[in-house]
């Protein structure tokens, strides 16, 4: 595949999942060492630094993200329009440092915490104690009819394969009779007409 369409497959064609998986930003020291991961996607509530850029070393909470734009707009930081007014400055998330987490999130939490979700527990196999104490607990007269003897079946016979096969002799093939051909319109005319 060529460089270029990889290169768009990546950044300008991405279906929505791939440029989701973009948004990453580092954690700090404490929370990698806490969770075991470098990196992680930023959600909104999440507590970031941003580390390069006009506004280096300002920390605030994200207020949006982007995916269109790989970019979150974070509380605090804006710009001044020249007719007045202000706007959110949109702030690559590859720039920023993730120094406290959005822990509202179950899923999020139990996938960095890498502890299964409930819903991924498979059943636990009961033990056999419970199975036994589950018979010795059947009525009687189901104990009596499992334990009466049961009528033996006569089992269909069964051919056995040890017979060697034999070989029906091939018959020729007898040649079909051959038709006469198709007499013409006019042929057919000149007949009618002698009768």
């Amino acid at each position: 595949m060529k460089p270029t369409k990889i290169r768009n497959r990546q950044l300008y064609q991405a279906p929505y999942h791939v440029l989701s998986k973009q948004l990453g930003s580092h954690l700090s020291k404490d929370l990698r060492q806490k969770y075991g991961t470098r990196s992680i996607r930023v959600t909104i509530g999440d507590t970031v630094r941003v580390l390069r850029g006009e506004f280096k070393g300002v920390d605030g909470k994200v207020k949006e993200v982007n995916t269109l734009k790989n970019a979150v707009t974070i509380e605090g930081i804006k710009k001044e329009k020249l007719k007045g007014g202000q706007f959110d400055v949109y702030i690559h998330s590859s720039n920023l440092l993730v120094t406290e987490l959005n822990t509202s999130d179950k899923w999020r939490t139990q996938k960095l915490e890498g502890t299964k979700s409930k819903v991924s527990k498979k059943k636990e196999a009961k033990p056999k104690e419970e199975i036994k104490l589950k018979e010795e607990t059947k009525p009687k007269e189901v104990e009596e009819k499992q334990k009466a003897p049961q009528k033996a079946e006569p089992k269909p016979k069964q051919e056995s394969k040890s017979k060697p096969a034999t070989k029906t002799p091939k018959v020729p093939k007898v040649p079909k009779a051959k038709t006469a051909p198709k007499k013409s319109k006019k042929e057919s005319k000149e007949k009618k007409g002698e009768k």
